[in-house]
């Protein structure tokens, strides 16, 4: 082949990569040539052993699909350097089972990168020191098969452990899967219980085969991000207080992390819902919002308690003896 042709099949092959089905005339457009050179170059792809999937018709296109050996990638440098830095990631061991696989992967692209490519994946290798993480890792064979049943909208059937320790059976259709620090979190729907559910994936024990396929519901990518920031917040709480905030909601939203609720009550007071596993760690957390709150005594008995002990030992603090 002419140096023409194998730069034009590798643009080609990137384009197959960047996007999942492609008409010729559109792949024809994008590379200025012709759709039969189009059809000449996906035979010299599948030649070269890329499994090129071809549909006729006016609604039919090309497509890359899945192979039995893997043939060469293409990346750019961010997408290299990205790869590699995932790699460190998983051979860190927030997924189990994949962190020997990992290291092997990593040590075959870095012998590949280029060298200035390899200055950027190790500097910030020898700059960034992990730290040890409490949170049980995940089962790659299982974050694998969630992640299938989403793509592939098919049910699943899982025993799930809540915070509580209770075990139980689940039916679900799942969602997205969305990772928070080291830990993995599965959005679904719920049969049983009629409503959008969010589990950890390290409590999930699959109950193989995916069940039959069903309809999507639609969620929005962002609408699921908050979903998931919001149900964090509630479910860490072992105790939890709505606490009323003689300051503006905005201010006061501007001052607490993503997914707590914060609801005006008027233009100059709030009203939060806070929790903690600890009533005393609450008390502390509320001092810290900076503006005047008040609780209710009633609802709140042990919160109320552990504000009048800290209460007394900020004025011991500050008392002189004078």
């Amino acid at each position: 082949m002419t140096r023409t042709s194998v730069v034009r099949l590798l643009l080609l092959l990137s384009l197959l990569q960047a996007r999942r089905d492609w008409t010729g005339p559109e792949l024809a457009e994008r590379l200025d040539v012709t759709t039969r050179t189009v059809r000449n170059d996906m035979e010299r792809l599948r030649e070269l052993g890329y499994p090129i999937d071809a549909s006729p018709g006016v609604g039919g296109g090309y497509r890359l699909g899945p192979a039995a050996v893997l043939p060469p990638l293409l990346f750019d440098d961010d997408e290299a350097v990205a790869v590699a830095i995932g790699l460190r990631t998983a051979a860190s061991g927030a997924v189990s089972g994949i962190e020997e696989s990992s290291v092997r992967a990593l040590a075959k692209l870095e012998r590949l990168l280029p060298s200035r490519l390899r200055h950027r994946v190790g500097t910030l290798a020898s700059t960034t020191v992990p730290l040890p993480g409490s949170e049980p890792p995940v089962d790659a064979a299982a974050l694998t098969a969630i992640a299938a049943a989403c793509r592939d909208n098919e049910r699943l059937r899982f025993d799930y452990r809540t915070h509580d320790g209770a075990d139980g059976p689940r039916v679900t259709e799942p969602h997205r899967l969305v990772a928070s620090g080291r830990r993995w979190y599965l959005l679904a729907w719920d049969l049983e219980r009629d409503d959008w559910r969010t589990f950890r994936v390290d409590r999930i024990v699959l109950r193989p085969p995916a069940g039959p396929r069903f309809a999507p519901r639609d969620m929005p990518d962002e609408d699921v991000a908050a979903r998931i920031s919001s149900g964090l917040a509630r479910a860490m709480w072992a105790y939890r207080a709505r606490v009323v905030v003689n300051a503006p909601a905005t201010e006061i939203a501007a001052r607490l992390p993503a997914g707590i609720t914060v609801e005006p009550a008027d233009d100059d007071t709030c009203i939060v819902e806070v929790g903690s596993d600890d009533p005393s760690m609450l008390a502390v957390y509320l001092g810290m919002l900076g503006a005047d709150f008040r609780i209710d005594e009633t609802a709140n008995p042990e919160l109320a308690d552990h504000l009048r002990t800290l209460a007394a030992r900020y004025t011991r603090a500050t008392d002189t003896g004078s």
